[in-house]
Formats: structure tokens, C-alpha cells, sequence
């Protein structure tokens, strides 16, 4: 009967999945029967259930409306009836694979557009679409699965929907779904676990939908913000850095930090330290010590730079470690300190220059708890001298217009130890240029204004005149002091400031793995510059300089340090000469131990032929016991044997004398492999056919045993770039220790293709190998899993990776889906052949148009 859809446009809600199998179509059925049992009057236009009893259970219940059949090609396929639907017209309509391409003869190419002509007609539609069929991610999930996805539907389709959701799996849940056999039939299950449904590619197209999805969802985000005039800046990935000056509230700024990076899906966290005077309290090395351990145990980075001023430090910094935000204690200053202190503070000052960086100015219980007075551990900046020199033209005549409303009240003594006091505090603040400033102007209000006769500049007793010169001197000399001991205080600073960099630099160099890299980001952090590069030294610094634009500092004498960035200044020099030293003996330390490394393979190939010695002992003499006791008896004269004894005699001979032939064909291989020395001739070859050769000579690898062996895939595969013979002994050796230990099972070879690449999975189903010791299996006289020396010398497995890695190709172990071991073996695809193939497993085998 016909429904009641709306008039107005209908709505739409995609299931969208990270690959085929994690559950789209079941949850679009589930989502149909809620709303049929709420009443909504629901019909299913177009279901594949692709033969899965879970997913056919749901469809009862539900009305399935007719499809529409046609013909292509010699075949006939069912598609989605529009006009069935539009006249059944149900309030919501249940469409499967949105980016399915029709067969010809419809009124639409896509799937997508019979969707749009049902929405246009009021209809709400459910329907399912896997991220690798979005039309901006296809080149991209063809690289990482190495399957072109022909069938795609435009993005902005998708994103027009009114609810996407996400039907999520991890990649662990989906391939055991599909090695119990709820996705594809059990034939297909090998050949799609080994190739398109790899645990990196699942995860990969995970990490895409899940992606895609958080960028639908931000700008729903930004169309709601503007709906709701909101202009404030929500942050969502973050980069942060921390600042740390080695007090007691470092702990709570890392901690607030690390929350402000966990909330914003952010792992990265840097802590930085400015090796300077802040002009709060003194660095403590301890403390900087705990606050490095904290931080890198919430697994974030420490960083260690020189400057003096300290809010561009950190901002140059952040800007070239691209931060985002910049996490800042408030300050500790007590309310007498930032009263004697003029100007803005550090946090104020780093607001103020950030830009497009984010400050946070953390409260903690130390704030406003700092030293009284300020420290004279600090550099005076240009700033800070202009406001110094303002201040001593304008503070004594404000002090001179309050001592003049108390001039009954203070004797002349008062009034000049009160001037007194006023340069010493511009002094410090100033310098002594400021004092000098400072002391004059003072030195002509105190005489005009209070030494007698007042409102002249003449002075009528002689002890004044006395009392004056002591004044002006007592105030140059204090203000003298005073500047001495905050530029001693500053050197200190500044030296203390160094032995911390170079303490960290130490630090940096024994933790790590690569002495010269660290030691080169170091550099770059510490002096903040843009690039910092090792070059050898073909001229001279100066003249390297002059071609390079940059700063140049010679590192021993055949390489030298090139920084790119802001020019340093002098005081920088000495802590750059430590730098460089500590670069030059990394250096020399690295090529050291490539010189080691160039001994080791002869020190390899000493244990090599040591083991090689120990191995074959046993098994070059049991053939050749045999054979020879084989013969001996032939050609005695004191036995009388048989036509038969003599058959199984000479059988036996032949069979040891085999195993011999292949035992120094091994090490012969493996020796030129070692060498170097392997000939090879690469050329096309059908894969099928190479096979095929391979499994007829595995009769004398196991001994004339029965050789149960299945194949998959081996027709469709494209022709191979190897050299023949020689990958036939690859696939034999394989194959043979696969039989040795699949427990009676039969073993499966499955071939698809990859990218540019053609992979051969050796199955086997028998007890497997741990993880620890899949490195240790392909190094040569392993025998791991075996009681005896009759398998052979071990070389099997060490001989196949050597050759088929000479070949351009790759071989690894993987764990074999329910049980067992596969050997992957990978080799280039011939030139324009592995464009054709595409690998089984992908969403295209759920109903692709078939050309």
C-alpha cells in the first residue's frame, strides 16, 4: 500500500565502516526495525546480505520491495527499482552500498543519484558507504591496500547527509569475524586475512573514517558556533609546550600541561627551560632534574635554551617546534616587587608578542609568594635604561612636591637621606647612567628648593656646601656599587646559565642512540635557530660563510657546523665552542664505529665458517655412509641379492646421494650469497608456471612422501620479474618445511597481488612459532622445532630469504588465522601487469559491476 512520506525534501542518515564486514548493513537493519517499531513506516528497497544469517535474520519482518532486473554481458542483475519506490513510497527507505555503480540501462550511472531522486521525493533514506569508496580518499586507500576502488561517490554527497554514523571495529574484532566465517565464504577467508585485510591496512582505514568523520563533525562544530554568534576560539589538536624556571610550581604547570594535551587528543608535550636569570629566584638544578623526569614520564620531551630575554626565547622556541600552546606559571613576584618593578612581566611581556600561540597563565600556590626585593641577578635591557633615565628626570620632583607640604615637619637631613634612597632605587632599577641622571637633578632640588637661602641656587652657609658635595658623591658612588654588582650578577647568571645547557647537552648526548643528530637539535633548540646542518669542509669557514649567508663554526679539521637563523650575538660564542667540540668527538666516535662495523662481517664470516664446520660434519657424512655402504654392497661377492634388494639398494644410494647434491648446492648458494658473487637473470615469469615446477620437485625434498598441497589464486596473478630456477628453490624449500610441520594438514599456497608487488602466502596449519624466534629462523644452521640432524644443516629457510632478497623481493613470517605459520613471500609484479589485478577482500567483491 502506498505511505505517507513527507512533502518536504526527506532526510538522510549514512552508516559509514572502515572496511567491508565491520557491520553497516546489519546496523542499518537494526536502526529499520526501531523506527518500523516506533511506528514509522519503513520498506527495504535494496539489502545485499552477501549470504550472512545474522545480518538475513533482520530482514524479517521488514517489507522487501521488488527490484528492477537487467541484462549485461550474457548475465542478469538485480538493481535498485526507483520507480517501485516511488510509488510504494514509505516514510524511510532502506538502501545498501551508496557508491555502487548501476548496470546500464537505468535512469541513473550511481546508486547515490537513485538516493538523491528518493530524498527529492520526500522519502528519508538509511544507507551504508566503507571510507575507501569517498571520492577525496580513493588514491589514498589504493596506496595503502595496493586495490584501485572503482566504484566512489562524492564526498560532498556523504557530507550532506543529516546523521553520519560510525560503525566502528578494531581491526583484531573484524579479522576474527572473518576467520570464523561470518563475512566472506570459507574459501575466500585466507586469501582476504593475507591481503586486503591486514591488520595495518584495517587499521589505516580505521584511522581514515575516524578521521574524516572528526572533520564532518568540526564543521558542524563551526555552522553551530555561527549560528550561535559564538566568537571565542575553541581548540582542538594541540601542540603544547610548557615553561619551567626550576621552582616549586614547575610540578603543577607540567601536570596542567599534560591535561590540557590528554583533553585535546594531543601526545605532544615539551617542557622547556630558559638557561637565564629570570629575575625571581635562582634555577635549582634539582628541581629542573625531578620536573625533566616528570615530564618524560607522562611521556613528553624536555628542552633546554640560552636567552636573554625570556619571553622571546620561549616564543622562538614554540614557533620552531610549531606549538600551538604555551603554558606559563603566574607570576611569583610579591606586591612590594612588581610596585619597585617597572614595566610588564614575563608572562604579560610572552601574551603580548605570541601571536597566533595560545598562553595559559596557571595559577599556583607559589604566586605572589617570591623575594621582597627584586634580584640583581638580572641583565638590564634597552627598555629598562630609557625607563630608568625617565624615571630620575620625573620621580625627585614628585618627591620634592610632597617633602615641600611637610617642610616644618622634616629637617634638611630627612630630605636628603630621602633623595639619597631615591637614586639607590633608580640605580637599580636604571644603571648608573639613570643615577647620574638621578643624583643631579636631586642634588639641584634639594639646593633650591631646602638648603637656605631657598628659591636660589646660592648656598649661605659654608657646612651646607659641604653637606651637598657628600650627597652627590655618596649618591654616585652607591649607584656605582650598585650597577657593578648587578652586571657581576648577570655574568653569573649568564654563566650559570651555560654550565646548565652544557650539563643538559651531556645529558642529551649519553641517552642517546645517534650522538650527532641529538647533538644537532640540541644546537638548533638551544639557540633557537632555523636549521643547524654538519657539512664536510671541501673551503674554509670564512669562505663558507660568505657562500652559505650563515653562521659557520669549524668542528675538527674536515667538517663544520652551518646555523641558519637569527644572527648570534658574542656572548653566545663560548657555549656554541662546546657545541662544537662536543660534536667534533661525537664524530669521531661515529666513525669509529663504522670502522668497527666494517670488521664485523668478517668477524661474521669466521663464525659462519665455524658453524658451518660444526654443522656439516654430521650431515656431509651420513649420505655419503649411506651411499657408500650402498654400493659396497652391490659389489660384493658375498652376497647374493636380489633384483629387488638390488633396486632398493641402488634407491637408497641415489637418495643419499641427492640429499648430498642439495646439501652442497646450499652452502655453495649461501656462500655466494655471502660473497656477494650470485648470478642472477631476472626476466618475466608466469608465476603459476614457476609453481608448478617448484611442487614436482618436492618429492625429493621430502623424502617420497605424499605431498598435500592446495592452491589459490595462481591463474589471475600477473607474470613475475625473477630469476626462474632459482625462485623454484625458494617456493620448494617453503614448501617442504611447511609440510614438515603442518601436522598432516594440507598446506596452501594463495597468490594476489599488491601494489606493484605479487605476494605468495605458504600456508600451514600446524603449532605455529613464537614471536621471538621468527628473526632466528631464517639465520643459517637453525633448527628450531627439530630433535635430529636428518632434516639437514638448517640452511633452508636462511637460503630462501638470501635469494629471494636478491631478487628485489621480501620474505616474512605472519601468523596463520586460527592457527599455524605463513611464510609471505613477496617479488616485483612484471611492468603493467599488476594494474589489472586487484587483491580479493575489498568492498568490490560485495557487488561491483562486473566489466
Amino acid at each position: 500500500m502506498a505511505g505517507t512520506a513527507g512533502s518536504g525534501r526527506g532526510r538522510l542518515k549514512v552508516f559509514l565502516g572502515s572496511a567491508p564486514g565491520v557491520g553497516k548493513t546489519y546496523k542499518m537493519l537494526d536502526e529499520g526495525r526501531r523506527r518500523l517499531e516506533r511506528g514509522q513506516d519503513v520498506a527495504v528497497a535494496f539489502v545485499e546480505c552477501h549470504e550472512r544469517p545474522r545480518t538475513e535474520e533482520l530482514l524479517e519482518g521488514l517489507e522487501v520491495l521488488p527490484r528492477t532486473e537487467r541484462a549485461y554481458r550474457g548475465g542478469r542483475f538485480t538493481e535498485l527499482d526507483v520507480d517501485a519506490v516511488l510509488a510504494r513510497r514509505p516514510e524511510v527507505a532502506l538502501v545498501d552500498e551508496l557508491a555502487h555503480t548501476n548496470v546500464p540501462g537505468g535512469r541513473h550511472a550511481k546508486r547515490w543519484q537513485d538516493v538523491q531522486e528518493l530524498l527529492d521525493a520526500g522519502i528519508d533514506v538509511l544507507t551504508t558507504v566503507n571510507v575507501q569508496h569517498l571520492e577525496s580518499l580513493n588514491d589514498v586507500v589504493q596506496k595503502i591496500t595496493g586495490v584501485p576502488q572503482r566504484e566512489t561517490v562524492p564526498d560532498e554527497v556523504v557530507r550532506r547527509a543529516d546523521q553520519i554514523e560510525l560503525v566502528d571495529m578494531a581491526p583484531e574484532g573484524l579479522r576474527r569475524r572473518m576467520a570464523h566465517g561470518n563475512v566472506y565464504a570459507a574459501e575466500k577467508v585466507d586469501a582476504a586475512l593475507s591481503n586486503y585485510f591486514r591488520v595495518g591496512n584495517l587499521t589505516a582505514l580505521r584511522e581514515l573514517a575516524l578521521l574524516w568523520l572528526a572533520g564532518r563533525v568540526d564543521e558542524g562544530l563551526q555552522r553551530y558556533r555561527a549560528e550561535h554568534d559564538i566568537s571565542k576560539v575553541w581548540e582542538t589538536r594541540e601542540r603544547v609546550v610548557v615553561a619551567l624556571t626550576g621552582g616549586p610550581e614547575g610540578e603543577t604547570l607540567i601536570r596542567r600541561a599534560a591535561r590540557i594535551a590528554d583533553r585535546a587528543g594531543s601526545d605532544a608535550l615539551l617542557a622547556v627551560h630558559v638557561a637565564r636569570s629570570d629575575g625571581l629566584a635562582d634555577a635549582n638544578p634539582a628541581a629542573l632534574a625531578a620536573q625533566r623526569h616528570l615530564v618524560e614520564s607522562l611521556g613528553g620531551s624536555y628542552h633546554s635554551v640560552v636567552g636573554d630575554n625570556i619571553p622571546r626565547a620561549l616564543l622562538d622556541f614554540a614557533r620552531a617546534e610549531n606549538t600551538t600552546q604555551l603554558v606559563l606559571g603566574t607570576s611569583r613576584r610579591g606586591t612590594l616587587r612588581r610596585a619597585l618593578t617597572a614595566g610588564r612581566g614575563i608572562g604579560e611581556t610572552t601574551v603580548e608578542l605570541s601571536g597566533d600561540i595560545d598562553v595559559h597563565m596557571v595559577t599556583h600556590e607559589q604566586a605572589g609568594r617570591g623575594r621582597g626585593l627584586p634580584a640583581s641577578g638580572r641583565l638590564r635591557r634597552p627598555g629598562r635604561r630609557i625607563t630608568g633615565l625617565l624615571l630620575g628626570l620625573v620621580l625627585p620632583p614628585l618627591l620634592t612636591l610632597v617633602l615641600t607640604q611637610t617642610r616644618d615637619a622634616i629637617n634638611l637631613t630627612s630630605d636628603a637621606l630621602l633623595y639619597l634612597a631615591l637614586v639607590v632605587g633608580i640605580s637599580l632599577l636604571g644603571g648608573i647612567t639613570s643615577a647620574l641622571v638621578a643624583s643631579l637633578v636631586a642634588s639641584l632640588l634639594l639646593n633650591y628648593y631646602f638648603i637656605p637661602p631657598i628659591h636660589l641656587f646660592t648656598i649661605a652657609a659654608p657646612n651646607n656646601v659641604l653637606a651637598l658635595a657628600v650627597f652627590a658623591i655618596v649618591a654616585i658612588v652607591v649607584a656605582g656599587i650598585v650597577d657593578t654588582a648587578t652586571k657581576l650578577s648577570g655574568r653569573a647568571a649568564r654563566a650559570t646559565a651555560e654550565a646548565e645547557t652544557l650539563s643538559a647537552l651531556a645529558g642529551s648526548v649519553l641517552r642517546g642512540n645517534q650522538a650527532v643528530p641529538s647533538l644537532l637539535a640540541r644546537l638548533r633548540e638551544t639557540f633557537a635557530m632555523d636549521r643547524v646542518e654538519l657539512v664536510e669542509r671541501v673551503v674554509e669557514p670564512e669562505e663558507l660563510a660568505a657562500e652559505a649567508g650563515a653562521e659557520v663554526v669549524p668542528v675538527g679539521t674536515d667538517a663544520s657546523l652551518v646555523l641558519r637563523g637569527r644572527p648570534l650575538p658574542a656572548s653566545d660564542r663560548r657555549v656554541l665552542a662546546a657545541f662544537a667540540a662536543h660534536v667534533a668527538v661525537a664524530l669521531e666516535r661515529t666513525r669509529l664505529a663504522e670502522a668497527a662495523a666494517e670488521v664485523e662481517p668478517v668477524k661474521a664470516a669466521d663464525r659462519l665458517r665455524t658453524a658451518l664446520l660444526a654443522a656439516v660434519s654430521h650431515d656431509l657424512r651420513t649420505p655419503l655412509a649411506v651411499a657408500l655402504a650402498s654400493v659396497s654392497s652391490l659389489r660384493s661377492e658375498d652376497v647374493e641379492f636380489s633384483r629387488e634388494d638390488q633396486r632398493e639398494l641402488l634407491a637408497t644410494a641415489e637418495v643419499s646421494l641427492e640429499k648430498l647434491t642439495r646439501l652442497v648446492e646450499n652452502l655453495l648458494d649461501m656462500s655466494r650469497l655471502q660473497a656477494g658473487a650470485l648470478s642472477l637473470h631476472l626476466q618475466p615469469a608466469p608465476l603459476e608456471d614457476v609453481v608448478a615446477t617448484a611442487l614436482d620437485s618436492l618429492t625429493s625434498l621430502t623424502d617420497g612422501a605424499d605431498v598435500a598441497v592446495a592452491t589459490q589464486g595462481l591463474a589471475t596473478t600477473p607474470a613475475v620479474v625473477v630469476d626462474g630456477p632459482l625462485l623454484e628453490r625458494v617456493i620448494a624449500n617453503l614448501v617442504a618445511n611447511a609440510l614438515r610441520h603442518a601436522s598432516g594438514q594440507p598446506v596452501l599456497l594463495s597468490a594476489s597481488t599488491l601494489g606493484e608487488r605479487v605476494e605468495l602466502r605458504v600456508v600451514d596449519r600446524g603449532p605455529g612459532l613464537p614471536e621471538a624466534d621468527r628473526d632466528r629462523i631464517f639465520q643459517p644452521f637453525q633448527r628450531l622445532g627439530d630433535n635430529d640432524n636428518a632434516t639437514g644443516v638448517g640452511l633452508g629457510l636462511a637460503l630462501a630469504r638470501g635469494l629471494t632478497e636478491a631478487m628485489g623481493g621480501t620474505l616474512t613470517p605472519e601468523d596463520t588465522p586460527g592457527g599455524g605459520l605463513t611464510m609471505v613471500l613477496s617479488v616485483p609484479a612484471a611492468p603493467g601487469e599488476a594494474a589489472g589485478s586487484a587483491a580479493v577482500g575489498s568492498e568490490a567483491a560485495e557487488g561491483e559491476l562486473p566489466v
